[in-house]
């Protein structure tokens, strides 16, 4: 019959297994001659990241959740952080996903022409079609606002396409073309956003017309050689009769 303290120490260098298996969660361990491996992923990265943007598209980034992404995967909140070391770390990669899968989705204006004017309708298409996933790129609050070159370059792939197709469709210079995209293009996203928020339902002959009227109306601007003249700074002043001076102390710029 074992003794008390045989079964104390076999108690204890079993519980000392189980310790190291869960300290030793990345590395490899050799204990005994047994090797304690990480257990290996449920899911693949692609998978998880799949079910979190059905799971956005549907609800919205707010319904994004361990619990929830775990449910649609069929398991537990566990098998996602042997992947991902939070859901912070999850939505950095759903966004670049979704981003991705939005620029092949615009990418197809390539084969319409005017190629230019082609993005901005599958953009506003988009915002229609994908309202979730529209929020999730460009209606995401920022704690620090952003100069447009900022924003610029986060769009990835759709701004260097914008501007190739307009210098090669209207023969256009690149800070000429550049201006052009930043006028038709901040028009064309606060239209999306209220498509996406569905505060208007636009049909697509009317974001067609739309589109096309703010394009021409920019075009028109750059061609006259008024660009960058003092006509286009000049603030509105108050009137004489008015009681109250309300932009006298609004002011666009953030203070530092």
């Amino acid at each position: 019959m074992r003794s008390k303290a045989i079964d104390n120490a076999l108690q204890c260098a079993y519980n000392l297994k189980h310790l190291l298996q869960n300290i030793c969660f990345k590395t490899s361990v050799l204990i005994q001659g047994e090797i304690l491996r990480p257990p290996k992923p449920k899911f693949s990265k692609e998978e998880i990241i799949d079910a979190a943007l059905d799971i956005v598209s549907r609800d919205g980034v707010a319904a994004l959740t361990a619990r929830e992404l775990g449910e649609k995967l069929g398991c537990s909140s566990s098998p996602i952080f042997t992947v991902f070391k939070s859901m912070d770390e999850v939505m950095q990669a759903i966004r670049i996903e979704a981003m991705h899968r939005y620029d092949e989705y615009v990418s197809r204006a390539r084969d319409y022409y005017p190629s230019f004017k082609a993005i901005g309708i599958l953009m506003l298409r988009y915002a229609k079609e994908q309202p979730k996933l529209f929020q999730l790129l460009f209606m995401a609050e920022n704690s620090q606002a952003r100069r447009f070159e900022d924003v610029f370059d986060s769009l990835g792939e759709t701004a260097k396409l914008c501007i190739e197709f307009v210098m090669n469709d209207y023969g256009l210079t690149a800070e000429e073309a550049r201006f052009l995209f930043q006028y038709v293009w901040t028009f064309t996203y606060g239209v999306s956003a209220m498509s996406a928020t569905g505060m208007c339902d636009f049909s697509e002959d009317e974001l067609i017309s739309m589109l096309g009227n703010e394009f021409m109306a920019v075009m028109s601007f750059i061609k006259s050689g008024m660009r960058g003249k003092a006509i286009t700074d000049i603030r509105p002043v108050k009137r004489d009769d008015a009681d109250v001076d309300p932009l006298s102390t609004l002011s666009f710029d953030k203070e530092s």
